[in-house]
């Protein structure tokens, strides 16, 4: 009999029943003096003691202010140590804080203020060509439940300090009294590509847990030190990152305010660092530095990729070139806080390539018919669904939403079309909607990327179905190129797929692009893809 798509983690220990708050106060007692935090950029450092310190210092002037259990407390910057310190005081006082990108504008800052119902902000001044200072009294009269604003490096932020400096201290063990594990404590914004973005909420349970497996995995110990490139506005950052290395008693390394290839590289050597994070594309950026080889990686021995499929020749590279032995691929959205499957440390190049792991521990994952919901045999493409501690508690104040992706036994539908293979191993193979549809055969956009990646102009390349009226979608293939000098023509990559690919997989068009357009956690945007290219698909 043919097993279903069916698979269920176990681990070697339970799930934590802590809040986050007492999470980080059994670090700081088992580990006072090591370091909890770097930021590069600024110089400055915490131990374990000091940033619990620095930790309560804020809690207790949120307290000041006012922030009851529940009220929602928004973080407006881009990565910084002061991002961090209000991750964990909004847990240690049981108040929901509401993640905001730094990318946003005024109508997009405004519309999330309002839907979450922001009683404080907590916000940068600028950033580059970003007047967040401005942008805040922009919209403030049209947020009624704004009732104030704390800015980053200047007196206000020392203003909140100050204050909470006058509230006993005893406030804190008695908020912490109050507060349960099932709590929320985080609601993300997730990127959708129609719409208004919806905002996935959270608890202590949910994005605690995840980051401790997710480390246990990688096999994090208080001698680990986490290289963080990635935006701390995302789970990727705040969750797999800094969660990850607090549960774990690691150290934080912040390289810079954002991605910045070469800051990056400099970290990891000035700081020893053990683990770094970040999506294929930026990973891509690093190996493509002129001066890529004059760093020191050699204190690498992990990392993280995720995002999005990570091409076998780049994953070739981070392994050999980049020290990054036991790197790990992880699949999973916001809504499931987010890791679903991972790599292990002793999988091969293949499972780490041609497929994104398997289950978490303590995590359910399926793989149905999206039509009738019932579970297909291994082997067959379908719908992932996964279910588990990790599972968000709903979109906020949106039930119909909600209802309309976590089904009736609390599964997650993803969105996503998957494979089980006979081992438990996943591959994701696009978006239900993402499937391209050529004259009734169903084409699948990752293995033809996968497959153009071994081009040797091709740097990066996505796929994607634009209308035709013959076949009713035909294939654009959108290329950035290693070397700009060396173009590439729609004839040349036909030759190259010729009796490689099956014709029908073949692309028919043809879009040199300097960039891809990304969301927030470091996704290409198809659908802009599509949009953009739809009347004209092929260009030079």
């Amino acid at each position: 009999m043919t097993e279903l798509s069916y698979t269920s983690g176990t681990g070697t220990g339970p799930l934590l029943g802590d809040t986050i708050g007492v999470n980080l106060d059994r670090a700081v007692a088992a580990h006072p003096d090591r370091e909890a935090l770097a930021d590069v950029a600024s110089g400055r450092r915490w131990t374990y003691a000091e940033f619990g310190r620095d930790v309560d210092e804020v809690a207790l002037g949120l307290l000041a202010k006012g922030v009851a259990k529940g009220d929602r407390v928004g973080i407006w910057a881009v990565n910084c140590p002061e991002w961090v310190l209000v991750q964990y005081a909004t847990a240690r006082i049981g108040a929901v804080m509401v993640n905001i990108n730094p990318a946003y504008r005024v109508h997009e800052l405004a519309y999330v203020l309002n839907q979450a119902g922001v009683d404080v902000l907590v916000s940068s001044v600028a950033y580059k060509h970003s007047d967040y200072r401005a942008m805040v009294e922009e919209v403030r009269g049209d947020c009624p439940a704004l009732r104030d604003v704390v800015f980053i490096g200047t007196p206000s932020w020392d203003e909140l300090l100050a204050a909470g400096r006058e509230v006993p201290r005893e406030r804190l063990a008695a908020r912490a009294a109050e507060l349960s594990c099932d709590d929320p404590v985080n609601i993300q914004y997730t990127s959708g590509t129609t719409g208004f973005p919806k905002g996935a909420t959270l608890s202590h349970h949910n994005i605690l847990n995840n980051g401790y497996w997710v480390g246990e995995t990688v096999g994090y110990t208080e001698q680990d030190r986490i290289c963080l490139p990635v935006p701390f506005y995302h789970c990727f950052g705040m969750v797999m990152g800094n969660l990850a290395a607090t549960s774990h008693a690691a150290c934080i390394v912040i390289p810079a305010p954002v991605f910045d290839p070469e800051a990056t590289l400099r970290a990891v050597e000035r700081e020893r660092c053990t683990s770094l994070y970040g999506v294929p594309t930026m990973f891509i950026a690093e190996l493509g530095l002129p001066g890529f080889a004059s760093y020191d990686l050699s204190s690498l021995r992990t990392g993280i990729m995720a995002g999005s499929p990570c091409p076998v020749e780049v994953m070739k590279r981070v392994v050999a070139e980049m020290h990054m032995a036991e790197v790990s691929i992880c699949y999973g959205m916001t809504e499931t806080s987010p890791v679903s499957t991972q790599t292990r440390r002793e999988d091969d190049l293949e499972r780490r390539t041609g497929t994104v792991g398997r289950v978490l521990p303590h995590i359910e994952v399926k793989v149905i018919d999206p039509s009738t919901g019932v579970t297909v045999p291994r082997g067959t493409p379908g719908e992932l669904c996964t279910r588990g501690y990790s599972v968000m508690l709903g979109y906020w104040e949106e039930p119909e939403r909600t209802a309309e992706v976590i089904d009736a036994g609390r599964w997650m539908h993803t969105g996503d079309l998957a494979v089980m293979r006979e081992d438990g191993y996943l591959t994701i193979v696009g978006r239900i909607k993402d499937m391209i549809i050529r004259g009734g055969e169903n084409v699948y956009p990752r293995e033809i990327e996968e497959f153009l990646h071994g081009h040797p102009k091709i740097a990066d390349v996505q796929v994607v179905g634009v209308p035709d009226e013959k076949y009713g979608e035909e294939i654009l293939a959108c290329v950035v190129l290693r070397d700009a000098a060396r173009p590439l023509t729609l004839d040349e990559l036909a030759d190259y797929c010729r009796g490689r690919l099956a014709h029908y997989k073949v692309p028919r068009h043809l879009q040199l692009l300097d960039t891809f357009p990304m969301t927030v956690s470091g996704k290409v945007r198809k659908i802009e893809l599509r949009e953009r290219f739809a009347e004209r698909p092929t260009g030079a």
